[in-house]
C-alpha cells in the first residue's frame, strides 16, 4: 500500500526518537519515499547521518542551511502524509498554539496532507491537563494521532507515555489513509495454518503450517477494500490489521464448519490452509500412558474443505484451492483443480528450496479453469499474495 507514497517524518527531542530508525527503515522497505525534519533537539537523541542513510535523502533540521532555504512549504504540499514521531510534550504544545519556531513546525502548518502525531513523554506529562487539552486541540484541527501504549519508561517507571512502536505506525498509516477501494464492497474469505487432530488431551496430529502465506492473502485483500474474514488453524501470529476477523479454529471438522458458516456470503475464497486429511477415530480421554512399545492409531478421512465448497458455490463466487505436490505436480495440481470446482489452483512444491512451511519466502504457480499456466519466481509471501490476489481481480474482471 505504501509503494510509491511520500511520508514527511517530522522527529521532535524525545528519547523514543530511537525508535523512529525503525520506522524510516520499515517505511523504506514497504516501497515510500521518506524525508525526514528533525527538530534542533531531536538530534540530541539521533543521528541525522543515520536517518540520512537510511531515508536516502538529506535530513533537514534549519530553516536555512548556509545559503539555502528549506522550503517549508513545498515540504508540506510534498508530502502524502506527515507523521510526527515522536511527538514531545514541548512541540505538541506548540501545535496546539500554531507556534512556529522551527522547520519542523513551520512545515507541520504549512502542510495540506493528512498529519498523524505520535506522542512519547512520561506519564505524568502524558496525563497532566494541559497536555490532555492539547491533544484534544490538535485532534480539533484534523490531525490524527496515535495514543501512547503503556510500558517501562526512561524514567523508570512503569505506566502510559510510551511511543507505539514502528509496525504499529506504519499498519496505521496504511489501514487509514491507503487501503484501496478495488475490492470495496466484496466479502472474501480465507483460511491459513495448520489444523491439530487430537489423540488425546495432550498430544495431536500436526503439520509445520506456519499461516503465513494465507494470512499475507488475507492482508493483500484487505488492502484492496475487502472485508475480510479469516478462518486460522493454531498459529504464532495473527493479521496485523485489526479490521480482519478472524476465527480460531483447531480441527480440520472445526475449520470445515467455520467455512460453510461463512462461504455463504463470500464473493472470494482462498483455501490456503494445511487441512489434516486425516484424523483419530478415538480421541482418548486422558493422556496415553508409555506402557507399551508401540501404539496403534486407526485413523479415518476429514473432510475435504475445498471440494465442499466447490459443490455448493454459485456463479458470482470465486474459489481458490492451493496444491503442495511433490510428485507429478502440475498433472496433480490441474486435477485437484477440475475434481474440485475451483476457479484457481496455487501449486507449491517442496523440492523448490524457496517454497515449504515455514519459510518467509514461497514460489508458486497458478493454474486457471483453462489449464493457462501463471508462474512467478521466488519472492516474499507478501508479494506472492500480491500475484494470487492481482490474478483474482484479472479474472473477476473477465467474467463481468
Amino acid at each position: 500500500m505504501l509503494r510509491g507514497r511520500k511520508i514527511l517524518l517530522g522527529i521532535s527531542g524525545s528519547i523514543a526518537a530511537y525508535k523512529s530508525v525503525f520506522l524510516v527503515r520499515l517505511l523504506v522497505i514497504a516501497g515510500a519515499e521518506v524525508k525526514v525534519i528533525m527538530s534542533p533537539s531531536a538530534k540530541d537523541f539521533v543521528s541525522p547521518f543515520t536517518l540520512a542513510t537510511l531515508s536516502k535523502n538529506k535530513v533537514l533540521s534549519a530553516l536555512a542551511d548556509e545559503d539555502t532555504w528549506a522550503n517549508h512549504v513545498m515540504l508540506g504540499r510534498w508530502a502524502d502524509v506527515m507523521v510526527i514521531a515522536p511527538l514531545s510534550c514541548n512541540t505538541l504544545a506548540k501545535m496546539a498554539n500554531g507556534l512556529c519556531d522551527n522547520l519542523l513546525l513551520a512545515a507541520y502548518l504549512s502542510a495540506t496532507c493528512p498529519v498523524v502525531a505520535v506522542p512519547a513523554m512520561d506519564e505524568d506529562m502524558w496525563l497532566h491537563s494541559s497536555t490532555v487539552k492539547n491533544i484534544k486541540t490538535i485532534e480539533g484541527f484534523g490531525n490524527s494521532v496515535i495514543s501512547v501504549r503503556k510500558g517501562e519508561l526512561a524514567s523508570g517507571l512503569y505506566g502510559e507515555g510510551r511511543m507505539a512502536e514502528p509496525h504499529d505506525i506504519v499498519t496505521f498509516v496504511e489501514e487509514r489513509f491507503f487501503r484501496s477501494e478495488v475490492l470495496k464492497g466484496k466479502h472474501a474469505l480465507v483460511t491459513a495454518g495448520p489444523t491439530y487432530e487430537a489423540i488425546d488431551p495432550v498430544r495431536f496430529i500436526g503439520n509445520h503450517s506456519s499461516g503465513k502465506m494465507g494470512i499475507a492473502i488475507a492482508e493483500a485483500l484487505y488492502s484492496l477494500g475487502a472485508n475480510v474474514r479469516l478462518v486460522c488453524g493454531p498459529v504464532n501470529k495473527l493479521p496485523r490489521f485489526k479490521d480482519i476477523g478472524v476465527t480460531s479454529v483447531t480441527s480440520a471438522e472445526e475449520m470445515y464448519n467455520a467455512c460453510l458458516s461463512h462461504f455463504v456470503d463470500a464473493d472470494i475464497a482462498v483455501m490456503a490452509a494445511a487441512v489434516a486429511d486425516y484424523t483419530p477415530v478415538h480421541v482418548s480421554p486422558g493422556k496415553i500412558k508409555k506402557n507399551n512399545d508401540s501404539i496403534q492409531l486407526e485413523l479415518t478421512k476429514t473432510k475435504d474443505i475445498l471440494r465442499s465448497l466447490g459443490e455448493i458455490k454459485n456463479e458470482r463466487q470465486f474459489l481458490v484451492g492451493f496444491a503442495l505436490e511433490t510428485e507429478n505436480e502440475n498433472e496433480n495440481a490441474i486435477k485437484k483443480l477440475s475434481e474440485k470446482n475451483a476457479d484457481l489452483i496455487v501449486l507449491n512444491s517442496l523440492k523448490d528450496e524457496a517454497a515449504g512451511f515455514g519459510k518467509d519466502t514461497n514460489k508458486v504457480t497458478i493454474f486457471d479453469r483453462d489449464r493457462n499456466a501463471y508462474s512467478f519466481e521466488a519472492k516474499s509471501k507478501t508479494l506472492v499474495a500480491t500475484d494470487i490476489v492481482d490474478l483474482i481481480i484479472k479474472k473477476l474482471n473477465e467474467k463481468r
